[in-house]
């Protein structure tokens, strides 16, 4: 079983973010799981005066769950022009400690959304660039940036647009496959 950890950028229950994290679980092949992590709101922005003996509890699980898990996809909406708050303070905190964080050599994809036609192509970019600084393996097809999201779902779940579930699909089998060559490096 290969296990994936999804980290999405919105707070909001119904977001479209959300929505594709969802529809990644929906889709995965058999043998893959994909799990939302629950409770990013709760983690407190990095502050490295509260990591270590006395990292907050939703920062440990944060991490526990990362290192846990066999790859990471991360969703990001795109808040002007960049990565979303939220998204970026777990990355930060997932990058720590220097050099050796949950993020390290694990194999991570990225899926940015939009309403927009740009499809939170400089979100993905930052997301990318961010990840692979804590030192994680951004896969090979394994980013995706969706477009004019409220024209293509037009209400309904992200899941019931084939062509966008099928992308997804695609993301998450790189995701896994990446996985098994790492752990086989």
């Amino acid at each position: 079983m290969t296990r994936v950890l999804a980290l999405v950028g919105s707070l909001r229950d119904g977001s479209v973010s959300r929505q594709l994290a969802e529809t990644a679980a929906a889709v995965a092949a058999e043998g893959v799981e994909v799990t939302l992590f629950e409770g990013l709101a709760e983690v407190p922005f990095y502050n490295e005066d509260i990591d270590g003996e006395g990292t907050p509890a939703t920062a440990a699980a944060l991490r526990e769950a990362a290192t846990t898990a066999d790859a990471v996809l991360l969703v990001t909406p795109e808040y002007n022009g960049t990565v979303s708050a939220v998204l970026k303070n777990a990355l930060d905190w997932l990058s720590r400690p220097y050099g050796s964080g949950a993020l390290k050599g694990k194999a991570v994809a990225v899926v940015s959304q939009s309403p927009s036609r740009n499809a939170a192509k400089w979100a993905l970019e930052d997301v990318v660039k961010v990840a692979g600084i804590a030192g994680a393996e951004v896969v090979e097809g394994g980013t995706l940036s969706v477009g004019e999201t409220f024209g293509k779902f037009a209400g309904a779940h992200a899941k019931e647009h084939a062509e966008t579930a099928q992308q997804i699909a695609g993301v998450v089998e790189a995701l896994a496959a990446a996985t098994k060559v790492l752990a086989d490096a």
